[in-house]
């Protein structure tokens, strides 16, 4: 678990190439609820967050492991670290046991976004 810590801390510290990860392949869509949206919105005032456009997107890094299962994931900072660590844990709670099957022999990177509306 501290190897995990340390290698999301790690990947914050370096620069992520997002435009190169490829898509994190699910199943099935994830479905963000109006309970996840209200949580989202609570945290976004109580941490005066930026809301542009009234939304807030988390692009989230996802390392998957030869099985197909979940290593880490790592928010992309939007300074709102509340959220950013919320959408973190949100793909991998819809990620496991919702990937395609690969064809990588080992781990690999991919990327993946959430977006959360914002009452107005």
């Amino acid at each position: 678990m501290i190897a995990i810590l340390a290698l999301a801390a790690g990947l914050q510290a370096t620069a992520i190439n997002w435009d190169a990860l490829a898509p994190l392949p699910y199943r099935a869509p994830p479905l963000v609820t109006p309970e996840m949206q209200a949580l989202v919105a609570r945290e976004a005032r109580a941490n005066k967050c930026p809301g542009a456009g009234g939304e807030i997107r988390v692009d989230v890094a996802v390392l998957v492991d030869e099985a197909g299962g979940i290593r880490t994931t790592v928010p992309r900072a939007i300074k709102c670290a509340p959220v950013e660590q919320y959408a973190a844990a949100l793909v991998a709670g819809f990620a496991r046991g919702n990937l395609l099957p690969r064809m990588a022999a080992g781990e690999q990177w991919y990327r993946t976004s959430l977006t959360f509306p914002l009452p107005k």
